[in-house]
């Protein structure tokens, strides 16, 4: 997902993420907030463990679902102006580049499978 606002015109592209609300664990967090900022709601999530952004040393723990093939993204939040599935090599060359290994992560457990 791209976040909205004039201010985020040329930031990257993002993996949903958000706190967790009291009681919520990490993965349910990540459910919650990948359907309330782009509508999708991921079936049998597995972590893609965590990384720390270079600059701010912010920590984020990324999940991964299922989906059906027909499953289409969309902006679901004011926090969103571009939500959408892509192709490995466009997530790649669009996303926060401290947040690319989660898509490297994701192949190995895909291969895995």
């Amino acid at each position: 997902m791209h976040p909205s606002g004039a201010y985020n015109r040329r930031s990257p592209w993002s993996i949903p993420k958000g706190l967790p609300e009291p009681g919520e664990s990490l993965e349910q967090a990540a459910v919650r907030e990948t359907e309330e900022e782009t509508g999708v709601r991921a079936g049998d999530v597995f972590s893609l463990g965590a990384i720390s952004y270079t600059r701010s040393r912010k920590t984020v723990h990324c999940y991964a679902g299922s989906v059906s093939p027909e499953t289409v993204a969309r902006c679901a939040s004011w926090e969103v102006d571009r939500a959408e599935f892509l192709p490995v090599n466009e997530a790649r060359s669009v996303l926060h580049p401290d947040q690319c290994p989660f898509i490297d992560r994701l192949l190995v457990h895909l291969a895995a499978d």
